[in-house]
């Protein structure tokens, strides 16, 4: 399913939408607000909140005064893959007999020590050490790994204590392996304690065109307490803890990773205020298996482009703003899809937490969820792309395809029978001229599935088609299993409870 839902959402050309204040997009701009079929509050007497309609201008002040904001720019700069051979130091690494070529390194035993800034070929393998990178002074590191195989027993094998910024740089053609033990000895509680198989206290960047598997027996696969970059490289990620960390941020901006995690797939834990981490996917594909959240930022999440496939999660896109702007998404979760908190508000509540919000503007976004497909403390805007949500039972006890404290901006909502319809076919839903208004292939196998598209609008006729076929933009090749009516998203399984908080 996974290769399927990858070759059939494939990403599109890079977007810039993410140089946009997370502000603008959440409100889907003005003139998309007003576009919309409706804004609707939820219509759920059990609902405590203040949950109301609010008209364009006062949305798009909510939406302003949020301060779960995505920055500009990062530290990584698009050129950060490139290398130059001549000049840099060469490390070949061997038990008991490692050697250096050039300045700025040294070798004690299996320890290499890297301690100024310059460009570092590593090769060779290493069963029980360690590389570490000191280097206190200003300008890059930049680490090329071209075939190395680095494991400790009491460590983590790569550890960056100091640098003003460091870069992995993956060969091309070449194959790497970092991995932990589950004996390793680093005490969590300690504030810079390196619990990660590729640790950094700097901010890091992984580029290039080679491979990487990174283990992490111990906690994490690859962390970084400052900011983490993926411009490229083909990344698999297998951790008992979380995948990939960033603390200020963590971005990817291309490459094919594979993660697996017993915690988060994806995290960013900033909690400083005014610094809340966040993450962004602006390309690449990312698949995800995670046995807590799929996707985790204490601050915001922002989805531009790219194909980000989370497998299995407890929720699978958490923070207190998400937005998607672009891109394929698809969740399988086993409670929530989305779920927008601030975490001011005890599992159950209702009230709404202010700034807290899930934006919807484009791209397209599958959900399967055992709770509520979206569940957001705030305010939720669905004003573009395709949002198509299966909540496995049907719901129930208080679950729901759309589950809003707050105000809900959205159009029309169909609720599609998809009963008979398998994981990986496509589901096409057309207007009565036979205009495709929303496709997107299922990702799991449910009796009904509510779906919200910009081309829907409350009161129309449509007709839905099911089967195997490649494309979006037309009904080529799939079978007509119904005709629908498009109902006000209040009506369309909204639930309440408020979701689970962790």
């Amino acid at each position: 399913m996974i290769a399927s839902m990858n070759s059939e959402l494939a990403p599109t050309e890079a977007s810039t939408a993410w140089r946009r204040t997370l502000a603008l997009v959440a409100c889907g701009m003005v003139g998309l607000l007003t576009a919309c079929a409706g804004s609707t509050d939820t219509g759920d007497t059990a609902n405590t909140a203040d949950s109301t309609i609010v008209p364009t201008a006062a949305a798009e002040q909510v939406a302003s005064s949020n301060s779960f904001s995505v920055p500009d720019d990062t530290h990584a700069d698009a050129d950060d893959g490139e290398y130059a051979a001549d000049g840099a130091t060469t490390i070949a690494l061997a038990d008991g007999s490692s050697t250096i070529d050039g300045a700025g390194a040294s070798v004690s035993g299996d320890i290499v020590t890297i301690a100024a800034a310059g460009t570092y070929v590593l090769s060779g393998s290493l069963t029980d050490g360690q590389v570490v990178v000191n280097s206190t002074g200003e300008g890059k590191v930049e680490l090329v790994l071209d075939g190395v195989d680095i494991a400790s027993s009491t460590t983590s094998p790569v550890v960056i204590n100091a640098a003003d910024e460091v870069v992995v740089i993956l060969a091309d053609g070449s194959v790497n392996t970092l991995a932990d033990s589950a004996a390793s000895s680093a005490d969590d509680d300690a504030e810079d304690a390196p619990t990660a198989t590729l640790f950094s206290m700097a901010d890091l960047t992984i580029a290039g065109t080679g491979a990487l598997d990174v283990i992490g027996a111990s906690n994490d696969a690859i962390s970084s307490k400052d900011g983490l970059v993926v411009l490229s490289g083909s990344l698999t990620v297998d951790a008992v803890d979380d995948g990939i960390r960033g603390k200020d941020y963590l971005v990817v901006e291309g490459g094919t990773i594979d993660v697996v995690a017993g915690g988060d797939g994806l995290r960013s834990d900033n909690d400083t205020t005014g610094e809340l981490g966040w993450i962004r996917v602006d390309g690449g594909t990312v698949t995800v298996s995670a046995g807590s959240q799929g996707v985790d930022a204490v601050g915001a999440v922002d989805i531009a482009d790219g194909v980000l496939t989370i497998v299995q999660s407890e929720e699978g896109i958490q923070a207190a703003a998400i937005t998607i702007a672009g891109g394929a998404v698809a969740i399988t979760a086993a409670d929530d899809g989305l779920n927008a908190t601030a975490h001011t508000v005890d599992g159950g509540g209702e009230q709404v937490e202010d700034g807290v919000f899930v934006a919807v503007s484009g791209g397209t976004v599958t959900i399967a969820a055992g709770s509520d497909g979206l569940d957001s403390n705030g305010s939720a805007a669905l004003t573009g792309g395709t949002v198509a949500i299966a909540v496995q039972g049907g719901g129930g006890g208080g679950n729901g395809a759309l589950d809003v404290n707050g105000t809900l901006t959205a159009p029309g909502v169909v609720t599609v029978d998809t009963n008979g319809v398998q994981a990986g076919q496509r589901v096409t839903v057309t207007d009565t001229s036979g205009t495709v208004v929303a496709s997107f292939v299922a990702t799991s196998s449910s009796a009904s599935t509510v779906v919200v598209a910009e081309g829907i609008g409350s009161g129309g006729t449509y007709s839905v088609y099911a089967g195997d076929s490649s494309s979006s933009t037309s009904t080529d090749g799939l079978t007509e299993i119904g005709t629908v009516t498009a109902t006000d998203a209040a009506e369309a399984g909204t639930g309440r409870g408020g979701g689970r908080r962790p």
